[in-house]
């Protein structure tokens, strides 16, 4: 396998959540920062924290924090900026997603071989989940194409690379898309993780959800 760094992304404004930090929330017993940080430690060479905020400097002690290169470019700005200063392919995974599998990050991973950006499809409204995704380092000129035409759309580049798609009935052995991908963008879906977190249940309920 090629080198990869696992990026987390902390960026959105956060306007469903009072522009605090949501990713510094707790989802049972850990902040979802440190899960997905936990999560993508099994799988890559390095981890960078692509966030803004100065003081991201403190949420992940030994993580290297780099900020936009492209400001108000939105998610496509954040994956350009993990390209940028990474200096290799990239496993993205934004921060406010507490369910990702380790397995599935290590299928996207090995699928990188023969790909320049590999997703896993869901059903979401874009079909796939580009900020649970890997990109090759041979995204980053097509992204800054599409950024300085002035289109931020997430998926804008993907006409312009080699993307591999895991079908949605493969991503589903991995377990509930709609578990995985969950984004926790407000109280009300912070409620919602900790309940399906092994954590705040019961010793003897499902445990599949918790993180390594």
């Amino acid at each position: 396998m090629t080198d990869c760094t696992g990026v987390i992304l902390a960026g959105g404004r956060a306007s469903r959540y009072g522009g605090l930090p949501k990713g510094l929330e707790r989802v049972g017993s850990r902040r979802i920062i440190d899960r997905v940080a936990g999560t993508l430690r099994h799988v890559v060479d390095d981890l960078l924290l692509i966030a803004n905020a100065p003081e991201a400097d403190a949420w992940l002690p030994g993580v290297r924090r780099r900020p936009d290169v492209i400001a108000d470019a939105g998610s496509l700005g954040g994956i350009h900026a993990a390209l940028s200063h990474a200096q290799s392919g990239v496993l993205v995974v934004a921060w406010d997603m507490p369910f990702v599998p380790v397995e599935l990050l290590r299928r996207l991973r090995a699928m990188a071989a023969t790909f320049d950006a590999v997703v896993p499809e869901s059903e979401s409204k874009r079909g796939v989940e580009p900020l649970c995704a890997y990109y090759a380092a041979a995204c980053l000129a097509p992204i800054e194409q599409r950024l300085q035409r002035g289109d931020r759309r997430v998926v804008s580049f993907f006409d312009d690379v080699r993307v591999a798609r895991v079908p949605y009935e493969q991503v589903q052995r991995y377990g509930d898309p709609n578990i995985m991908f969950m984004n926790v963008n407000s109280p009300d879906e912070l409620a919602l993780a900790n309940s399906y977190d092994a954590d705040s249940q019961p010793a003897d309920s499902d445990s599949r959800w918790a993180q390594a």
